[in-house]
């Protein structure tokens, strides 16, 4: 909280409380970090996707032609 209330003075000329940099933090958390909790989701599933498909070319590139 007080690298936020420091950051307001500094960037925006604004004096903010302590208690009130701590409030403007949760709720941010709470508005924001659903959506970012979500996005966070999102992007692991496609990093393991591009593995899992990586392993997938890999796997067919190993196998044998059939006799016909």
């Amino acid at each position: 909280a007080r690298r936020l209330v420091g950051q307001l003075r500094d960037d925006f000329d604004l004096e903010v409380a302590p208690l009130d940099g701590q409030r403007l933090i949760d709720v941010l958390s709470e508005t924001l970090g659903p959506a970012w909790y979500n996005q966070g989701l999102r992007d692991a599933q496609a990093a393991m996707q591009a593995k899992v498909d990586d392993i997938a070319e890999a796997i067919a590139g190993l196998e044998q032609p059939e006799p016909r």
